[in-house]
């Protein structure tokens, strides 16, 4: 399989986890995703009251400069990770 086709398998079944993974898992998982879809975060931080958002963006902004492959490959090691931890 290509790069892309296990990333979005890998996106697929993240959404099918038995439980729900910790925030701080949930954020990293976020990030990656957002980098390996749209690259480089292209967005101004949310406001302080905006703290889901802000939340987000951090996630997101951890993972600048990350190439999309890179990021696709990091985020099929979570995921794995994940569903190991958590089940399908």
């Amino acid at each position: 399989m290509s790069l892309q086709a296990d990333f979005d398998r890998a996106a697929e079944d993240v959404r099918k986890l038995k439980t729900m993974p910790e925030d701080e898992e949930l954020k990293e998982l976020y990030g990656l995703y957002k980098q390996s879809v749209i690259g480089d975060i292209d967005i101004e931080c949310p406001g302080l009251l905006d703290l889901k958002g802000k939340a987000k963006w951090e996630a997101w902004n951890l993972q600048k400069g990350l190439s999309k492959e890179d990021a696709m490959s990091a985020y099929i090691s979570k995921a794995k990770e994940l569903i190991e931890k958590y089940g399908i």
